[in-house]
């Protein structure tokens, strides 16, 4: 159970903070939901509490399992993936609206290799800001750092790893 005030991770949507918690009657049942504001976007959003971890609902990482995400960046081993774009395209949207900070960051890592061999196209190029704004977002909360330094962090991984 999050708490009010409490920031945590909506699947599809990214980091948010719990407003308020409230009670509402819909089509005749009455529930309570989670009022979530997303923190990049500004929308609000209505989670049912006894649905929240089934749509996936999830507190921040721990500072240890931020290690976890840069040992999948570091990871230097990708393979190379050859299928048609649409199909890569539909994979990525299902790990990322998995709402996994792990798959997103593969996501991010994926698509990183893919930009030395290839221009990303433009629906690549948006996903790739989705999956790294996501993992951002969530570390530097995790970290207690601003954006900019854990980006900074996340160039330095790639750039040791002669993909940036």
């Amino acid at each position: 159970m999050l708490k009010v005030g409490e920031v945590a991770v909506y699947p599809g949507h990214g980091v948010g903070r719990i407003e308020c918690i409230e009670e509402k009657e819909i089509s005749g049942t009455r529930k309570a939901y989670y009022i979530m504001r997303i923190l990049d976007s500004d929308m609000t959003i209505m989670i049912p509490v006894d649905g929240a971890q089934h749509a996936g609902l999830r507190g921040i990482i721990d500072s240890q399992d931020v290690m976890k995400v840069y040992d999948i960046l570091k990871d230097v081993n990708v393979a190379h993936d050859n299928s048609p774009w649409n199909r890569r395209y539909k994979e990525y949207m299902e790990r990322i609206k998995s709402g996994s900070i792990y798959e997103i960051a593969t996501v991010l890592k994926e698509l990183y290799n893919l930009r030395q061999w290839k221009d990303l196209s433009f629906g690549e190029r948006k996903m790739f800001e989705t999956a790294r704004n996501l993992v951002k977002k969530e570390l530097s909360i995790a970290l207690s750092k601003n954006e900019e330094e854990i980006v900074s962090d996340i160039e330095n991984i790639f750039a040791t790893n002669g993909r940036g």
